[in-house]
């Protein structure tokens, strides 16, 4: 498995120019996102984790390599909700996250990560419409998954798939199951269109 920082970006002159496949990553500010993209790479200390939420303030890229699939860019946007900052600096956020989601040629999914013991909101809802508007496949992750019950957990499953309209249900997943995370691998290599290569 290799990942590995490649830039923070502050406006759209930041982006890179890189070709390479882009998944990108957005939730609320205390979903577990950080957490998440170091069990999905392997990689403990990959994106920082905080228990303030709100710290991811610019659009972070990583590069990725699964095994047996293309490289391409896990992108990490700012969080948005229960971030600790003022409402006027969460808004400075929006024309960036705006502008890389709207005219991104590179991006071919994105993840939408929902606390699964919240139910999803407006954000949520928000998010899955402007990827379908862009024709950008939408893969809805409930985090978190441990933190519940397992006798209550399909509740919250159909409660969430039935919030977002969604055809099917949305992926609980949690970084302390292992199985859950090599789902989550999977879903993101066939919804990305990463090709298959073998090993290098």
């Amino acid at each position: 498995m290799e990942a590995r920082f490649i830039v923070a970006c502050s406006g759209p002159a930041d982006l890179p120019t890189s070709a390479l496949a882009e998944v990108g990553i957005a939730g609320r500010s205390n979903c577990g996102k950080s957490s998440l993209i170091n069990a999905l790479t392997e990689h403990s200390k990959l994106a920082r984790t905080s228990s303030t939420p709100g710290r991811t303030r610019q659009i972070i890229f990583f590069r990725v390599r699964f095994p047996r699939v293309e490289p391409f860019h896990l992108v990490d946007l700012p969080g948005y909700g229960f971030a600790k900052v003022g409402r006027q600096q969460q808004a400075s956020w929006a024309p960036l996250i705006d502008h890389y989601i709207d005219n991104r040629a590179q991006l071919r999914a994105l993840l939408v990560l929902n606390d699964i013991r919240r139910p999803p909101g407006d954000e949520e809802r928000d998010l899955i419409h402007w990827a379908h508007r862009r024709g950008i496949a939408p893969l809805i992750v409930l985090t978190k998954a441990d933190k519940t019950p397992k006798n209550k957990r399909f509740g919250l499953i159909r409660s969430a798939q039935r919030a977002l309209a969604l055809q099917r249900p949305p992926l609980a997943c949690s970084i302390h199951q292992r199985e859950t995370i090599v789902t989550l691998r999977h879903g993101i290599v066939e919804l990305a269109s990463l090709a298959a290569t073998g090993d290098r």
